[in-house]
């Protein structure tokens, strides 16, 4: 990369400044750093505000990393102090592949000799795909000295990340790279000049707000130490006693799935009874035409237009039999009729067919089994007339279905692509699910005799199994897992081997016995995408990707859904987030459950601070009022009662007091029924 210069992006994370650019002075500072201190070798050309917000922080970077032209460094101000509203480590983290500890301790060395405060920053540095991001202060000042701290290195790292080899750039030494880079082992960390040290606060105390104050760093020497979960190590004592996750609104979370899902893969597969319910990965052209011949549309007679181009009523006799079966059949001659079935094919030499009922019979043969002379009474008959035409139906080569249309359980398209001969179509692969429950005290369902005190029957295992089969999906039993680290991990590593999505539900709480979260994080080497959303039911319901190495040999990753252990909410958490990723992953389009308006009968209470979804019946009103939904009654997330008969889940929205007969948004789960 010698001889270009580096691009780097600068993303300012600021509520205020968001929402009036004008108060932001963290831009122009740290411009000015890139242009003294960078030797020529930066082209800072993407420069941004966003609010304090996750999923904004997030899709900036994965828009500067993940594209054709990513660049180089990404660089931070703001968000990394102790404030509730501080989310720039939390945004960041799950992002890097491969994280810098040694850029951290040297920006907090630098800030920490200026003033003590400089350890009341949680700054993360590290790389994704082949860009370096570094979180900064929201500070000016803060944002200044650490990004000075260590600019003249970034090259250096830059150039690795973007593929560099290694070696060549070693040679000569440390000393060489000190020399290249304009530092040395004696100087202050930046090698430059900074002047005399003013003593400020890195508090964020400053009118446009780019954070909340500077908080005491997690650990970045050791991978263990990078996980939000709980260490099962540790013991009850120093285990979360609230969620270190953020807590996401639902939408936010559905555009994570939608980021994190692979894209479908291809298969060619046989026109078979398996198609139903799978999508086309490309279009698919008739081979042959429909009809294939030139066939009579009525029960009747064919006849050969004459020369003259006239046709007579008159007796004609009855030369040829034409049945809706295989076989050869003669020409027909002037003069001459055939006896035609619905279906069959037109003698060659027949121009049209007259109905049966425009004819009379007039003769027959010896035996009196077959006709010999009929009488047509129709006259001026046509050249066409009741002949379905070859190609009529379809032509071969026309493109009969589309890409991204999807083979129904009506049976129209599997019949579409019968008709014409289509032996076998592109179509993308639907994932295979598995589906397992945590804890020791859960039993099988059908385990014969009482139960013991504390045991409890898996109710959302079989319960999941079969919406994911009803929804068309192959659904794989990996059965109960003890509340064993090893066990877990166990499991869990068998099933990236053999399904494509994984389902587990229990154990993403805040007990010391919830083990997914460590397991996915620290056994499994996953990252989790978020931990808690704003709904009821279904708060601790959590989304992870977890990397593996396909049979191509190439680095991929497999989505695990982390559902809550209680049985509805399970089942709206599957509905909800899960569903969507399947049909994404399929193909399918839309995603997700259908959206309806429904009058709503009665009342539902509103959740003060949670958005609910309120398991219903809807119906259909035959007297014109349309849709109509009624509540399952108690919506406890343990009831699984509740989805008795509910084929819906109203969109309960937070507020004081209750929805009473208004209109309300619902999903709907199956078929409305009829009233």
């Amino acid at each position: 990369m010698s001889g270009t210069r580096l691009k780097a992006a600068i993303l300012i994370v600021s509520q205020t400044a968001s929402e009036d650019p004008s108060t932001d002075k963290c831009i122009p500072i740290l411009k000015e750093v890139f242009t003294n201190l960078g030797n020529d070798q930066w082209d800072v050309a993407i420069s941004e505000i966003v609010p304090d917000s996750i999923l904004h922080i997030q899709n900036f970077i994965r828009t500067h990393t993940d594209g054709e032209t990513p660049v180089n460094l990404i660089i931070t101000s703001g968000g990394t102090g102790f404030a509730v509203k501080d989310v720039t480590p939390e945004a960041v983290t799950p992002l890097i592949d491969r994280h810098a500890p040694g850029l951290v301790h040297g920006m907090l060395a630098s800030s920490y000799s200026v003033t003590p405060f400089a350890l009341m920053s949680r700054p993360v540095a590290g790389v994704r795909k082949s860009t370096l991001i570094l979180t900064l202060p929201g500070s000016p000042k803060g944002a200044k000295e650490n990004l000075e701290a260590v600019l003249k290195l970034l090259p250096h790292a830059c150039v690795q990340a973007a593929g560099a080899e290694s070696r060549p750039l070693h040679v000569g030494g440390v000393k060489k790279l000190e020399a290249d880079a304009g530092v040395s082992s004696t100087s202050s960390s930046s090698g430059a000049s900074r002047g005399p040290h003013h003593h400020h606060h890195h508090d964020h105390g400053h009118s446009h707000g780019h954070g909340g104050g500077h908080a005491i760093p997690r650990a970045h020497t050791k991978p263990e130490d990078r996980p939000q979960s709980n260490d099962p190590n540790a013991g009850p004592t120093r285990r979360y006693r609230s969620s270190p996750y953020p807590m996401l609104a639902v939408e936010d979370a559905l555009k994570l799935i939608a980021e994190q899902t692979p894209s479908p893969t291809v298969q060619k597969v046989p026109v078979d009874m398996s198609l139903t319910g799978s999508v086309l990965a490309e279009d698919v052209n008739a081979t042959e035409s429909v009809p294939a011949f030139r066939a009579s549309i009525v029960d009747g007679y064919a006849v050969k237009i004459p020369s003259t181009g006239k046709f007579r009523k008159g007796v004609y006799p009855v030369a040829l039999v034409s049945h809706a079966q295989a076989g050869d059949v003669q020409e027909l001659k002037e003069g001459e009729i055939a006896r035609i079935t619905t279906g069959a094919p037109l003698p060659p030499g027949a121009d049209a067919v007259v109905m049966v009922e425009d004819t009379v019979l007039r003769s027959q043969t010896d035996d009196g089994k077959e006709e010999k002379e009929i009488e047509i009474l129709a006259d001026d008959v046509q050249a066409g007339e009741n002949v379905r035409e070859v190609g009529s139906d379809v032509k071969a080569g026309d493109t009969i279905m589309r890409k991204g249309e999807g083979i129904t359980v009506v049976g129209g398209e599997f019949g579409l692509l019968a008709s014409v001969g289509t032996a076998e179509v592109s179509i993308y692969k639907r994932p295979v699910v598995g589906v397992l429950s945590t804890g020791d005290e859960i039993i099988p369902h059908d385990r014969p005799g009482p139960l013991k005190l504390g045991e409890v029957r898996d109710t959302n295992r079989p319960a999941l199994l079969t919406s994911i089969r009803g929804h068309g999906f192959e659904a794989i039993d990996l059965g109960i897992v003890s509340d064993k680290p090893g066990a877990l991990e166990q499991t869990l590593r068998t099933a990236l081997r053999t399904v494509d999505v994984i389902i587990t539900s229990g154990g993403v709480s805040m007990g010391e016995l919830d083990l997914l979260k460590p397991t996915i994080e620290r056994s499994l080497g996953g990252t989790i995408h978020f931990g808690r959303v704003n709904m009821k039911p279904g708060k601790p319901t959590t989304f992870a990707t977890i990397p593996y190495k396909s049979s191509a040999g190439a680095r991929a990753t497999k989505a695990i859904f982390s559902l809550p252990g209680n049985p509805a909410s399970a089942v709206v958490t599957f509905h909800l987030f899960v569903l969507p990723a399947l049909h994404l992953q399929a193909g399918i389009s839309p995603v997700g459950l259908p959206r309806v308006r429904v009058k709503l009968e009665g009342s539902v209470r509103m959740d003060r601070q949670r958005p609910e979804y309120h398991r219903a019946v809807v119906v259909a009103r035959g007297d014109g009022e349309g849709l109509v939904a009624s509540s399952t009654g108690g919506q406890r997330s343990s009831r699984i009662g509740s989805f008795k008969g509910a084929n819906a889940l109203l969109c309960i929205p937070a507020g004081e007091g209750s929805v009473e007969g208004g209109v309300v948004e619902a999903l709907l789960m199956g078929r409305s029924r009829l009233r």
